[in-house]
């Protein structure tokens, strides 16, 4: 980074430090804590429901500083993870300094760090989501040579008071602006609050979804990131749905990133992005085509992609959004620039040529090598998605394609370039494999599929088991079928997963 990077970053942190945070150390947040009159040190953490949790610390000297941010703090696991017993539940958070951000909400001023779970032999804690991406990643690169960055994009619901001015009309708010929206503001003011705690924002804008009952509006918007390595993809993604929330809550509105809010209109997905990497390099593109790896990474994570559901799709409610014509894939196959399969290719800018140029004759041609921004996009998980298991997941997916030895006929076999949900290619979709109806059916997929998992010994045995005992206990097998066309009992199961993830 050269100076002006330093200056123009917004992380306060980062402008004052002159560092990266991948370089920040203990001292450098001593150092900022005492310089800028500091107050509190937050410690935050996911629980297994997927949200952020809180330790606070009042700043009493330098010496209990430095012991907080040199051995870290106990936690009871049994009260953040239904797998663990009260009987040896004593956990470890340790907190990791890349990740200091000055809180954009508290009066006090706070500095907040996330932390990793460590065991009582101060290992990292075996079963611990964040640790099995991590694992899931290494052994990605360590078998195949390759890595993934990823990124995430999060659409969601703001339910308000019905306002009467400027209606946009129903399921047409795609990139609207105010005043035919109406909540904007709230986007952007959580955008920079996202960029201020090192977030890595692409960009925003108002959603396909927006519909209004006898009281109130909904207007479904999208934050999207750029890519990065996955256990920073990660922390933003937490982060920002935290920020979500207290934005919201500031507005005195709800925010809701369940993946259903109501029948018959688009729900909300988290949409993941990745570009496979080798030495440094995105290699997803070879010749202006997708290339053999990322092929075969493609045809990896579809051969999984029902038991992934486990992971992403992790409530009832997340497959009423699963429905044809509804925004959001159904059937096991990938396509280019294709929504309605479930890995889509983007439109990239390999053969475009200079744009910008031709629109602005004083602009001078510029020869750019654009091959590095393109991506391609696993379009079902939802808000309810245990993003850590979700991410380890498409590793997994990723390492598993390129050890499989028919991985181009897979993805020559599962590539479609038609609607698949027009009625003249019924045809063509009978030919693929379907994502699961039910948590219920997730479940029988991951025990089907449950050993390239736990290959390598990525995934524990006793993770595996108790994510299927969770998704089994909603006995949703024939929900959707049973309550889809009966709009009370569906709004009152779209009520009790409202908060998901």
């Amino acid at each position: 980074m050269d100076e002006n990077q330093y200056l123009l970053n917004p992380n306060p942190l980062v402008r004052f430090l002159r560092k990266k945070p991948a370089e920040f150390t203990r001292d450098d947040i001593i150092h900022y804590i005492e310089e800028n009159d500091i107050e509190m040190v937050n410690f935050r953490y996911v629980g297994g429901d997927g949200r952020l949790k809180a330790l606070n610390f009042v700043v009493q000297s330098r010496e209990h500083l430095d012991t907080i941010l040199s051995t870290g703090e106990r936690v009871d696991g049994s009260s953040l993870f239904t797998f663990l017993e009260a009987g040896s539940s004593d956990l470890y958070v340790v907190p990791r300094f890349r990740s200091a951000f000055l809180n954009p909400f508290s009066e006090i001023p706070a500095i907040d760090i996330l932390c990793s779970y460590y065991d009582k032999d101060g290992n990292p804690m075996d079963s611990s989501p964040a640790n099995i991406m991590r694992k899931a990643h290494q052994e990605l690169v360590n078998k195949t040579g390759y890595g993934m960055e990823v990124m995430g994009e999060i659409e969601y619901y703001v339910i308000s008071d019905k306002d009467p001015l400027y209606r946009a009309n129903d399921q047409r708010a795609y990139h609207e602006s105010e005043p035919f929206v109406k909540w904007e503001q709230l986007r952007v003011d959580a955008m920079m609050a996202m960029a201020q705690t090192g977030a890595l924002i692409k960009y925003s804008h108002s959603e396909v979804g927006n519909f209004s009952d006898e009281e109130h509006e909904y207007e479904q918007n999208e934050i999207e990131f750029l890519p990065t390595n996955v256990e920073d993809a990660a922390d933003q993604l937490i982060i920002a749905k935290w920020i979500l929330r207290q934005v919201a809550y500031k507005y005195g509105v709800t925010l809701s990133l369940a993946p259903k809010i109501t029948a018959g209109k688009a729900g909300s997905g988290m949409h993941i992005h990745m570009r496979i990497m080798k030495d440094g390099k995105n290699v997803t593109l070879e010749n202006g085509r997708i290339s053999d790896p990322a092929r075969k990474v493609i045809a990896g994570i579809l051969d999984i992609a029902p038991s992934l559901s486990a992971f992403g799709n992790t409530i009832p409610t997340s497959y009423f959004r699963l429905v044809p014509h509804q925004e959001a894939p159904t059937n096991v196959c990938w396509g280019e620039r294709n929504r309605s399969t479930l890995i889509r290719v983007p439109l990239g800018w390999v053969e475009a040529g200079d744009m910008v140029a031709k629109e602005n004759p004083e602009e001078r041609p510029q020869k750019q090598d654009l091959s590095d921004k393109q991506t391609f996009e696993f379009r079902c998980p939802d808000g309810s998605a245990d993003i850590h298991l979700l991410l380890a997941g498409l590793c997994v997916g990723a390492r598993h394609g390129l050890e499989m030895t028919e991985a181009l006929e897979l993805a020559e076999k599962t590539y479609v370039n038609v609607n698949i949900f027009d009625e003249k290619n019924k045809a063509r979709q009978e030919e693929l494999a379907q994502l699961p109806h039910s948590c219920t059916k997730a479940a029988e997929y991951l025990k089907k599929q449950a050993m390239v998992y736990k290959k390598y010994d990525v995934f524990p045995t006793t993770l595996i088991t108790g994510v299927i005992n969770e998704l089994e206990a909603y006995k949703d097998d024939n929900l959707r079928e049973k309550i889809s066309n009966n709009k009370e009992k569906t709004m009152a199961l779209v009520r009790r997963f409202l908060h998901c993830g």
